[in-house]
């Protein structure tokens, strides 16, 4: 295989642009280059990449470069890119055809199989994407509780439906802002906004509004600000706090879920929401969403009950194919093997940091890391802020140029993967040692 300085090269495929001219190709056709904002990279002031394929633990861009990838898809590629038991299953639903307008058998597969990890989601509906799962969720938990209010905590994402598309607010537990032009005013009012890991917060909130708030929504690690996790007790005081006064708690599992252990970060933490939200994972790399929960609360969903949910192509069957292929090689042996990768790769990191007089913080949680450049780990999404994002764009282009591919964004998670080896781990930190000094 051809080598240039950096990454791995592959052989040029006949025919085929190369990266610089499908990047101006695709600022001719989409906002910034990119179908969905990060993948601009510009706070890291690189080119964004052209990724044309993957394999295992890598990827290579439209010019054949090869990069050890810690994108992952964003989360869903736990297995590895091109894993070849979920890329059989997919060619075999495919083989029956595509959506045929009615429940197939894969959904009820799918829907199985999550219930047997997740006991919690005892009835589930399946949407095409995380951001119409965390929305369904939450007209639900409006529904079934009859009032207007959710809060959620500042840095978490939960897609990008109006009212969550939200700012604080200039107080403690007051109504949210705009986060966005074009979210007016009074989608963002029904939203309160709290920092996370912040218990009194959230009482304040809920002595501000008695009575008045439907849900709690939070990621139960957060994961968009950066890894952060829950400190001990956080968890549950939201768990009786919302149970106290007849609020629902809806844990966002859209990037935990099936990630920090077989039963997501409820069955980490040992604590049980009244709904969850999923995606990611569960659709093995394609488009899927779900969102479940109690029996007497999925019975207010249409047809059943009168809160209406529809997709057109919900429950794809070649994506239910390969979540099923996915969740069945999730055994408790392959958590722990990324619990023992993470922890590897996290302590080369440390040192490598150590060694390059280097002050960073890691945070990680099972196959989440991210690496802060700040002293400490933050607890919230505004510590985590205060980040130094040069200093993280230094490291980023370091690492791409030694072949090794982060998050376009210091507040991103870094995923590990199954077909992350002692190989990729060890060239990670050997590329890090030098990246650090940058």
């Amino acid at each position: 295989m051809e080598q240039r300085d950096g990454p791995m090269m592959a052989p040029a495929t006949p025919g085929v642009a190369n990266q610089a001219d499908l990047v101006e190709r695709a600022r001719d056709l989409f906002p910034g280059g990119v179908n969905s904002p990060v993948r601009a990279f510009r706070s890291v002031g690189r080119p964004p990449l052209v990724l044309a394929g993957g394999a295992g633990s890598r990827v290579r861009d439209a010019d054949g470069c090869s990069y050890i990838d810690y994108i992952g898809a964003w989360g869903p590629a736990i297995l590895g890119h091109g894993e070849p038991d979920v890329v059989e299953a997919v060619r075999e639903a495919a083989l029956d055809g595509f959506a045929l307008g009615a429940t197939s058998p894969r959904e009820v597969f799918l829907g199985e199989a999550i219930r047997a990890a997740m006991p919690s989601m005892e009835r589930m509906r399946f949407t095409s994407s995380g951001t119409e799962a965390v929305m369904s969720a939450l007209r639900l938990a409006r529904g079934a509780t009859g009032r207007d209010l959710v809060l959620k905590f500042a840095g978490g994402y939960h897609g990008h439906s109006d009212a969550l598309l939200v700012e604080a607010g200039s107080g403690v537990a007051t109504l949210a802002l705009p986060g966005s032009a074009g979210v007016t005013a009074s989608a963002a009012h029904n939203t309160i906004v709290v920092e996370y890991n912040d218990v009194a917060a959230v009482e304040a909130a809920f002595r501000r509004h008695v009575g008045c708030i439907a849900a709690v929504i939070v990621e139960p690690v957060a994961a968009n600000v950066g890894v952060i996790p829950p400190v001990p007790g956080f968890l549950e005081a939201l768990r009786a706090i919302t149970g106290a006064d007849g609020a629902l708690l809806v844990f966002d599992e859209v990037i935990t879920g099936f990630r920090v252990a077989r039963g997501g970060a409820q069955a980490r933490y040992g604590v049980t929401p009244d709904l969850t939200t999923l995606g990611k994972i569960i659709g093995g790399g394609l488009p899927v969403g779900a969102y479940g929960g109690r029996p007497d609360l999925m019975a207010l969903i249409a047809p059943e009950g009168p809160v209406y949910q529809a997709g057109t192509l919900s429950g794809h069957p070649l994506t239910m194919a390969a979540g099923v292929a996915t969740l069945a090689k999730l055994t408790d042996e392959t958590y722990e093997r990324l619990e023992t990768a993470g922890a590897h790769l996290e302590q080369g990191l440390a040192e490598a940091a150590l060694e390059a007089g280097r002050n960073v913080a890691i945070s990680r949680v099972g196959s989440l890391l991210t690496v802060f450049f700040r002293t400490e780990a933050p607890r919230n999404g505004s510590e985590a802020l205060t980040a130094e994002r040069d200093g993280y764009a230094r490291f980023f282009g370091a690492m791409l140029d030694a072949g090794v591919l982060l998050p376009p964004s210091q507040f991103e998670a870094w995923f590990l993967s199954l077909a992350h080896g002692d190989a990729d781990l060890d060239r990670t930190v050997e590329a890090a040692r030098t990246a650090f000094r940058a």
